[in-house]
């Protein structure tokens, strides 16, 4: 029974996405940055300015991710035991007091 509910809901899932894309077949949705504070700073007398690294060539946001997510990692494995200390004794088996 479980298993027939989450086939049919995966399936209306699956429909829903075919018939809004055949809906609206070259639709492209605007951020909030286009939308809206782009809009409120050009009527504030500061258009949009080209960003320090343009990230919209390649794969360099890719990369960008990449390198960030391996800094974090190599930190969290450094500081592991201050993120997650081991358990005292005490705290670990309470039926030896």
């Amino acid at each position: 029974m479980r298993k027939s509910l989450l086939v049919g809901l995966a399936l209306l899932v699956l429909a829903g996405i075919l018939v809004s894309r055949s809906l609206v077949p070259e639709a492209e949705w605007a951020g909030v940055d286009e939308s809206v504070v782009e809009k409120f700073a050009t009527e504030a007398g500061r258009p949009p300015s080209k960003p320090w690294i343009n990230t919209e060539q390649g794969d360099l946001l890719l990369f960008l991710f990449l390198v960030a997510g391996a800094l974090g990692g190599f930190v969290a494995g450094y500081q592991f035991r201050h993120l997650f200390p081991p358990k005292s004794n005490s705290q670990s088996d309470p039926s030896h007091v």
